[in-house]
């Protein structure tokens, strides 16, 4: 590897950005970890009162743990389902404080851009042998950082969907964005004020807009004038479902239960299949107008949308990296074929690794859930194999590289097909499938 005294660059300092900077901690490749919030898991915050269905075994890597082993932290009950924020409490933030990583961990870090230093996208004459230069803007000041390798685990987060029809925005929704939530707001908690006694929309078709729902229906109960509506995309509600009793991960079967038994109780008012187009505003409120099989309705008389229609990957700080990247998944190229929502659920993506993970830009890599672009089969143990077999790449072990240590449970139902065996581990952000027909399976993404 060229420059090999600089330090690998990790952007993004969620679960998958974290276990890499174990594995290459574990591997004494020195490191820097750019993280844009003002804390390590700071996306996992903003939906901390949501709980995973998979427990801890599945959400700590290895490596990860061993370095916390090491310190005084104590492990959590790996047979307990966390929480958004017990991640960050109970796992990332002691793991950033472990003494290895600590001082190389920097906070309040947006990456700007990445290159070659000194050369754009075109020059290819002697670009292996320059450093990536990193312009990162902290703390309010600009910076530059060179690095020997490149490591992009930003995700997708804080990229939402918009809630149009076609993945763009509808007309109107840029415009009344103060009255749309992207993302799972705490309605029961900090949130309550905004959704109590109001006419709520949510749009999208996956756990996180259940979640939202079943919060929203227990703040109908104590407070008798809110409203609820759902808007869906899918032709058929009942594929949402999931596997309920079936399902072998029990908090995922149940949340199928209670969304049918919500839908069944009249509660709630539901808009599917039907394709937001448009979005007004009158003194009775937001009027939402789409297509609904075929004709023009309008859902009347909304004031606060809750848009759970799932994230894409931010492309723009990679302009000048010589990335390869399908056309429709907006993954890793040589990932699409694996993880494409129309052929596969959660359950039938095989392992992969480096190999897969390569770009014409030599050590730069794309993880975790950012690497499966706009597809919603990624897991975040998923993420955990994927960077320690890219870092054992960059320490020159191949045969590590290539072999697959990726250890899943059998957790039954991954989308809305019900079929095969698979697993389920939270992921960075619930990459919504509607436009491919398939529901997502994780409840703690939006």
């Amino acid at each position: 590897m060229k420059n090999h005294n600089l330090p690998v660059a990790i952007i993004g300092g969620g679960p998958v950005g974290l276990a890499a900077a174990a594995h290459l901690t574990q591997r004494n490749i020195p490191f820097e970890l750019f993280e844009g919030g003002d804390s390590v898991g700071q996306n996992f915050l903003s939906w901390g009162h949501i709980r995973l269905f998979s427990p801890w075994r599945y959400n700590i890597d290895k490596a990860a743990e061993a370095l916390l082993l090491e310190t005084d932290w104590i492990a959590p009950d790996k047979d307990t389902l966390p929480t958004g924020r017990e991640l960050v409490e109970q796992y990332f933030r002691p793991l950033a404080s472990h003494p290895q990583l600590a001082p190389h961990i920097h906070l309040n870090a947006r990456v700007i851009s990445i290159g070659r230093k000194g050369l754009d996208k075109m020059k290819t004459w002697g670009r292996e042998d320059k450093p990536f230069s990193i312009k990162v803007e902290e703390n309010g000041e600009v910076k530059y950082y060179e690095a020997k390798a490149v490591i992009d685990s930003s995700g997708t987060w804080n990229q939402p969907n918009p809630i149009g029809s076609g993945g763009v925005f509808a007309e109107g929704e840029q415009e009344l964005h103060d009255h749309i939530f992207y993302g799972i707001p705490d309605v029961k908690g900090n949130a309550l004020d905004r959704y109590m006694n109001k006419s709520v929309a949510v749009v999208g078709g996956g756990h996180s807009a259940i979640n939202a729902l079943l919060d929203l229906a227990e703040v109908q109960q104590a407070h008798p004038r809110t409203r609820i509506s759902w808007i869906l995309r899918k032709k058929d509600i009942s594929t949402v479902y999931g596997g309920q009793e079936a399902d072998a991960l029990e908090a995922r079967g149940a949340l199928g239960i209670r969304i049918e038994k919500l839908v069944n109780s009249g509660k709630l008012n539901i808009y599917t299949p039907f394709h937001i187009l448009k979005l007004s505003q009158d003194e009775a409120g937001i009027q939402i107008h789409g297509d609904h099989n075929g004709s023009v309705e309008i859902i009347p008389d909304i004031d606060e949308i809750i848009s759970n229609t799932g994230a894409r990957p931010d492309l723009d700080i990679i302009r000048e990296v010589r990335a390869d990247l399908d056309s429709s998944l907006e993954s890793v190229f040589d990932l699409a074929e694996l993880i494409d929502p129309n052929i596969h659920s959660c359950g039938t993506v095989r392992p992969h690794g480096e190999k897969e993970l390569r770009h014409p830009e030599k050590d730069f890599y794309i993880v975790g859930s950012k690497s499966y672009g706009r597809a919603p089969t990624f897991l975040m143990a998923t993420g955990y194999e994927q960077v320690r077999s890219v870092v054992a790449y960059l320490d020159g072990d191949t045969e590590a590289a290539l072999r697959v240590e990726l250890d899943l449970p059998e957790t039954g139902v991954c989308s809305a097909n019900l079929g095969g065996g698979g697993a389920v581990s939270c992921c960075e952000t619930e990459a919504v499938a509607e436009e491919a027909g398939v529901s997502t399976n994780v409840s703690c993404c939006g």
